[in-house]
């Protein structure tokens, strides 16, 4: 059985009308509408025998098809519709077109029907989705590898999926014992009703003891995606809308799906009743609890749906009543497919989609519920291929867990499968922002500056300061909007510089200006450290101004001209050769040769004064006696610049 029809519309059941019209196409139509895909396509194939190029039947023949999942089929049918010359055709089969290409693993000419898509509705979900991921194929491949599959030995020849945790084994759904009385067979997909069973597993990872649950629970109608309690006494599952295992239909003959609540009484099932959001004219499918029991997902396509189906959460208050459903959004939910639902223990979200970038058919995506921003990703191969990829449940502590799919190379129609994971999915979304801090007069790039960035709620993203080359790099945490980085430097004005965020993209190049404050450096500070440049050195036994000291001096030059009122002391010093007396005077010589430098060019002498300090204040262990290059003395022989007023 393909799984489109449990998806929603195939479990819905329909009533087939009788129909006395005589043309083939009018009763090809009939059945199409009455949801009878297997049976329609049957007719509408042996039109097109019969010569029939009509769009209608191209467009019917593309959509059966892949309502029934035979994306191949639909593939070759969209292609045909596509070459009648003036077919006026929806954007929707574009949509289709590109997806069915997938399954052929034609995935460059489904992007160029993607981008057709994207031109004729350039506000579809599904078209922003691609748009902003091109190379999806690139981001499914680096998530790609992280799984190890296997076929497990419960499956049949017919359709097994939707599995779920119970007790020591699994409940799952299946067609394997409805038989082919016409009763039992689906007008959909010519297959049997679903029916829940429980199958156990041993130490091996082998399942045992197969058994088909209890007759309340397993009408003749559809039953399916069942969720349990950990007491393992309350369950909720999906079934058609019944009333005593009697189907209960729409206006239009439809039995929509709903779900139901159980609860286990002396090991028996008892107590079932549907769920009050529940509708008789849209449906309500696939259940799954959070943690703590607190919140129930599930999938629908209720009024407000954005697609085909949405997913939904409601709250479980303590008195057992349900809130009102709350829509998850366009983060999650496109205007295609959304389905099948999964919440782990850390509330991580799994879902079955085919209106996020994948493969083909219905993928299985990840995201983390805590972030209302997060990114949706796609878990790639090998548990994602071509065809539809389902019914996703884990066990985050074991890393092992179990899926349904309609590959090739199966056993029935839909298999589970089993699977670990061997590299867990990093759900951390990061975005690079880099960017510089500049002197505003001088363009000088400024180190040491503390940098901090703040969102659109004026809460901390991330901080870090510049380099020696004064850039800075942090990470943000992919949310878009509004932010500010503030950059912050001893005597600078704090600096602030906004910027927006699109599609979880890097942000660089970020400049900040930084205007510096009249008062100058603070007393007590070195100049020479303050302004970042070379040490003054004097060569061995020498206190005149060496040329390339004179670089040095001069942006100190520089500084006290632009600060009248700061006033320095030239403080020089030796290395430990010679000895102490001689030393001191051979520094003080320096001193007063530095003092008489800046002197000379222009700054009064009240605003300079010096000192000499001998081998008293070694940069190093390089005192007397000690043995030390020539390059760690040359260290200690040098003049400091100290503010003093």
């Amino acid at each position: 059985m393909k799984k489109a029809g449990y998806i929603f519309c195939g479990l819905a059941v329909v009533t087939m009308m009788a129909s006395a019209q005589d043309k083939k196409i009018q009763k090809a139509d009939t059945k199409f509408t009455n949801y009878a895909y297997a049976s329609a396509i049957q007719s509408y194939e042996q039109l097109v025998k019969d010569g029939y190029t009509e769009e209608e039947v191209y467009k019917n023949l593309g959509n059966a098809n892949y309502l029934k999942a035979n994306y191949e089929e639909a593939s070759s049918w969209y292609g045909k519709l596509f070459s009648l010359k003036g077919a006026d055709i929806d954007p929707e089969y574009m949509y289709r077109y590109a997806q069915t290409l997938k399954s052929l693993e034609n995935y460059k000419e489904s992007d160029t029907w993607m981008i057709k898509f994207k031109s004729a509705r350039e506000n579809d979900q599904r078209a922003l989705v691609f748009d902003e991921n091109r190379d999806y194929l690139e981001q499914i491949e680096e998530r790609s590898g992280r799984y190890e599959l296997k076929n497990i030995g419960l499956n049949s020849k017919v359709s097994d999926f939707a599995p779920s945790f119970y007790e020591d084994g699994l409940v799952f759904s299946t067609a394997r014992d409805s038989g082919l009385l016409s009763k039992n067979v689906h007008k959909w997909n010519n297959g049997s009703f679903l029916n829940l069973y429980k199958a156990a597993q041993d130490n091996q990872g082998n399942f045992t003891n197969l058994d088909k649950l209890s007759k309340k629970l397993n009408k003749k109608t559809h039953e399916s995606s069942t969720a349990f309690t950990k007491d393992g006494n309350t369950m909720f599952f999906t079934r058609n809308n019944s009333d005593d295992g009697k189907f209960e239909r729409d206006e239009d003959g439809v039995s929509r799906l709903k779900i139901y609540k159980a609860t286990k009484e002396n090991g028996e099932w008892n107590n079932i009743e549907e769920l009050p959001f529940n509708g008789d004219s849209y449906s309500v499918a696939h259940p799954t609890l959070n943690n703590d029991e607190s919140k129930l997902y599930f999938a629908s396509d209720m009024p407000g749906t954005k697609g085909e189906s949405d997913i939904y959460v409601v709250d479980i208050n303590k008195d057992g009543t349900f809130s009102t459903p709350k829509n998850l959004g366009d983060r999650i939910n496109t205007e295609s497919r959304e389905t099948f639902p999964f919440v782990t223990e850390s509330d991580k979200l799994y879902f079955s989609s085919d209106g996020h970038p994948g493969l083909g058919g219905l993928d299985v995506f990840a995201t983390d519920l805590k972030n209302e921003r997060g990114e949706v990703f796609n878990l790639g191969r090998p548990l994602n291929g071509e065809e539809d990829d389902f019914s996703y449940i884990i066990n985050e502590e074991t890393k092992k867990g179990f899926f349904a799919s309609n590959r090739k190379g199966g056993q029935g129609n839909d298999d589970i499968y089993s699977f670990i994971e061997m590299t867990p999915l990093d759900f951390t979304c990061l975005t690079a922002i880099t960017g510089i801090v500049k002197d505003q007069k001088t363009n000088a790039l400024l180190t040491a500056a503390s940098v901090t960035v703040y969102d659109k709620d004026n809460k901390v993203v991330s901080s870090s300061q510049t380099d020696a080359s004064g850039v800075f790099e942090m990470e943000g945490n992919c949310s878009e909007g509004a932010y500010k980085v503030v950059a912050t430097k001893a005597d600078y004005e704090d600096s602030t510089k906004t910027f927006n965020t699109e599609k979880s993209e890097d942000v660089t190049r970020i400049e900040v200006m930084l205007v510096q404050l009249d008062n100058g450096a603070p007393i007590g500070t070195d100049l020479a450290k303050y302004l970042n440049i070379e040490p003054i050195y004097f060569d061995f036994d020498k206190y005149f101004i060496r040329e390339d000291a004179k670089i040095s001096i001069n942006k100190v030059l520089a500084y006290l001209n632009e600060y009248p009122n700061v006033n320095v002391q030239v403080r020089s010093h030796t290395d430990s050769r010679a000895n102490d007396a001689y030393n001191m005077t051979l520094s003080a010589n320096r001193a007063k040769a530095t003092a008489d430098y800046l002197i000379e060019a222009g700054i009064p002498s009240i605003r300079i004064s010096y000192e000499g300090y001998g081998e008293t204040e070694l940069n190093n262990g390089c005192s007397n006696g000690v043995p030390c290059s020539k390059e760690n003395h040359q260290f200690n022989r040098r003049s400091e610049f100290i503010v003093v007023e």
